[in-house]
């Protein structure tokens, strides 16, 4: 079972760095410091919107507009940082 748990708390760890990779690759995408129609860059940016955007759509359709700041990024990346607390302290524990 603790094999499971670390296994999950790597994937954690792992989106965590695709989140902010697609929050970098939006900023430099939004201010034309990447070529976009390079098809190596456009490729990266679809599978990081790809990876990313099925989870931040819910997470973007309850916050209200801030008038084009997202912080959605933000609100998931702590959701994601209270799960890993979560199996830290209470489920970790448990399973020795």
């Amino acid at each position: 079972m603790l094999a499971i748990l670390n296994v999950v708390m790597m994937a954690l760890n792992i989106y965590v760095y695709v989140v902010i990779a697609s929050a970098i690759f939006s900023w430099l995408y939004a201010f034309n410091i990447i070529n976009s129609s390079n098809q190596f860059v456009a490729m990266i940016g679809q599978v990081l919107y790809n990876l990313t955007e099925p989870v931040l759509r819910p997470i973007r359709r309850f916050m209200p507009n801030l008038g084009g700041v997202d912080i959605s990024p933000i609100i998931l990346l702590l959701g994601i940082f209270l799960i890993q607390n979560v199996i830290i302290l209470y489920i970790a524990p448990n399973v020795y």
